[in-house]
Order: structure tokens, then C-alpha cells, then sequence
């Protein structure tokens, strides 16, 4: 398996299979229906295979097509192209993704097509980018 060292202490290793990929999630004690929804919990991918929509269509190998996805809900992502031939460098730019939305250097308003701005405020919060206006 990974070394996930690498990853903040705001993110949860939610998943990792024996096939490499992993799931991440952020700060789910709070994203818990209560302070946060929990449909818009924060989530990292790192999987492998064609970018389709049937779950096992076209898996690849472990060491080829290699992808990094932040979904800030099911149906919202970072637009970023995160494509790498191998595992390892796949590895690096999840935590490197996974830094910078933890410091607040990920604009996830420019994200939704619909402003939600008590959501946006609450994660402001939660991720420091409100201290770093000031």
C-alpha cells in the first residue's frame, strides 16, 4: 500500500485498495449532516484506468493512466487535468491537491454554477481562507 504520510492531518484515508487506488476525505467529523452537509463532503480520488462513468470499464494496469480527482460534491469538481502514466507521481500531486485545498489555496466557488454563500462562509472558516483576507 501508499505511503500517505505525505497527507495533512485534515484529510482521512477513507479507502485504500489493494489495487492502489484511494479515496480521501476531508474533515469528516464535521461533514456529518450536522455542521456541514454531508453531501458536500470534500473527497480525493486517485484511481486508475479510461476516465468512464461504469464502475470496471477499461481499469488499466496499476502502473498506467493514473488520475487525481477533487469532487467537492458528487456532481462538482476541480477541472484540473490530473493524468499520470505512473503511481507514484499520481500519489504526489493527491497530496499536493490535498495541501493546498487545507491551506485555502483552492477556489471552490469558482466551482459551482449555483453560489451557495453560508456554505462557502462555514468553509472559509473550516480551511483558514478567511484569516488569510484579512
Amino acid at each position: 500500500m501508499a505511503d500517505l504520510a505525505a497527507i495533512p492531518d485534515s484529510w482521512t484515508v477513507w479507502n485504500e485498495s489493494e489495487d492502489g487506488r484511494v479515496v480521501l476525505a476531508y474533515r469528516p467529523d464535521v461533514f456529518n449532516g450536522d455542521a456541514f452537509p454531508a453531501a458536500c463532503l470534500p473527497t480525493l480520488y486517485l484511481t486508475h484506468g479510461k476516465r468512464t462513468r461504469r464502475p470496471g470499464a477499461n481499469p488499466g494496469t496499476p502502473d498506467t493512466d493514473w488520475h487525481v480527482t477533487l469532487y467537492l460534491e458528487p456532481e462538482v469538481r476541480l477541472r484540473e487535468t490530473n493524468r499520470f502514466p505512473r503511481r507514484p507521481d499520481a500519489l504526489e500531486c493527491l497530496a499536493e491537491l490535498a495541501r493546498r485545498f487545507d491551506r485555502g489555496e483552492i477556489d471552490y466557488r469558482e466551482l459551482y454554477q449555483v453560489p451557495r454563500e453560508e456554505y462557502f462562509e462555514r468553509l472559509d472558516e473550516l480551511t483558514g481562507t478567511d484569516d488569510l483576507e484579512e
